[in-house]
């Protein structure tokens, strides 16, 4: 399986919102780093709380957290997909925004994630500190 077809199950499962599916993508060590100074920045390792923290946007967002793949490219371990991403919360101003997430897959796995948003300022706005 190639790195590109793990991180399309990874997508796969999150389209679907199916988080026992999507943990199953991620290596026991997995580290998923998000950026940014908000409430769901920080580390989080592990398949369950990586899982409990994608969870999480969908929480905060009432269901309406939406991320829609573009383009995806790999060179050896590290995949990279070009994103949209959209939310709406009460209060605050609507979160549409495009990023890129860097995925490093080992064997069948993903092991490690990185985020980089288009504006990380407005996303903290969006997210909030409490």
């Amino acid at each position: 399986m190639s790195a590109i077809d793990v991180v399309g199950r990874y997508g796969a499962a999150m389209a679907a919102g199916d988080m026992e599916a999507l943990a199953a993508t991620f290596d026991e060590d997995a580290v998923w780093h998000q950026p940014g100074a908000n409430v769901v920045s920080g580390d989080h390792r592990g398949p369950a709380a990586i899982a409990a923290h994608l969870a999480r946007f969908m929480q905060l967002s009432g269901g309406t957290f939406v991320l829609e793949p573009d383009t995806v490219t790999a060179s050896g371990d590290l995949v990279v997909m070009t994103v949209r991403f959209r939310a709406q919360r009460s209060g605050r101003t609507d979160l549409a925004q495009h990023g890129v997430d860097v995925f490093r897959v080992v064997g069948e796995r993903i092991a490690e994630v990185w985020l980089l948003s288009e504006d990380q300022a407005a996303e903290d706005a969006f997210w909030g500190t409490a």
